[in-house]
């Protein structure tokens, strides 16, 4: 029976998420980034562990610990591939052995710390498109311009990204071409879009800086929704990762095509397990605490 492991990205932060089980990373990610991460993750405030750069380390290292949590049970999973949901790849590096927890805290943090600067607060926007056709969603942002789909994440639900009054121009279209809701998301910069080339740019500085290996799990690349394992390969998709959209949907369509039937959720809420189920309701999911 083919397992695989996959890893939530910003969004599923709560305050108090860790708690007994992260602790001990936790503070090993103080010490990495010389700021406390831990009081931040644990009792808040909710504003500060909102923001993108403290989010992005405070979720990965939540999902780490759970991931050693979880091949430490008495049965261990062994899983087939591994995937994540934008910043979730990186959990999903650190547990394929590409990437090391030390290099993933670091990272994550400076690229959420250049998504953030690259666009200015305010404008910019993203909003979930619920009930509309792909392609309809794809032709209506390349006729508004400074819009771009920047997740597809299950099927009836893409989020667009964008300047903020063309997001909301794209959304009033979309309505009148039958979208059933669009909703604005509450996220502080228009992530997966042509907008965030300044952050792509910076972080390919610092990728070059940390090693990157093999992969011995496949892992599922959000820029192809196809397998990757080459150091290098891994690398440039990271790159292109910002600015490119989530191709979730794919990711889970492949990864059932290549015999998957059971998916774990390994981290902080149950986000993707939502979603694999609108993708395929015959596959069993679970998140990590129902391990």
């Amino acid at each position: 029976m083919k397992t695989a492991l996959v890893f939530p990205g910003q969004g599923s932060q709560s305050i108090g998420m860790g708690k007994d089980l992260a602790e001990k990373y936790l503070d090993q990610a103080n010490e990495i980034l010389g700021f406390d991460l831990k009081r931040i993750c644990l009792e808040g405030p909710a504003e500060e562990l909102q923001k993108t750069e403290i989010t992005q380390p405070a979720i990965l290292t939540v999902s780490i610990a759970a991931f050693h949590q979880l091949a430490s049970h008495a049965s261990p999973l062994t899983p087939h591939t591994v995937a994540g949901h934008s910043l979730g790849e990186y959990s999903a590096l650190v547990a394929a052995g590409s990437i090391t927890f030390e290099d993933a805290v670091k990272i994550v943090h400076l690229r959420g710390k250049f998504m953030q600067e690259a666009v200015p607060a305010g404008a910019g926007a993203m909003a979930a498109v619920l009930g509309a056709n792909n392609n309809v969603i794809k032709k209506v942002c390349a006729e508004i311009g400074n819009v771009w789909p920047a997740n597809f994440n299950s099927p009836g639900q893409v989020v667009i990204s964008g300047k903020k009054e063309a997001v909301e121009a794209a959304g009033i279209k979309l309505k009148e071409k039958g979208a059933k809701r669009i909703i604005p998301l509450a996220v502080s910069a228009p992530f997966h879009c042509p907008l965030m080339q300044p952050a792509a740019d910076k972080l390919k500085i610092e990728l070059e800086k940390i090693e990157i290996k093999d992969a011995h799990i496949p892992v599922i690349a959000n820029v192809t929704a196809d397998y990757v394992i080459k150091g290098a390969e891994i690398r440039n998709l990271l790159y292109k990762q910002v600015t490119s959209p989530v191709l979730w949907e794919d990711s889970v369509k492949k990864m059932i095509a290549d015999g998957v039937i059971s998916f774990v959720e390994v981290g902080t809420g149950s986000v993707l397990a939502g979603l694999i189920k609108k993708i395929d309701k015959g596959v069993g999911v679970k998140s990590f605490l129902d391990i």
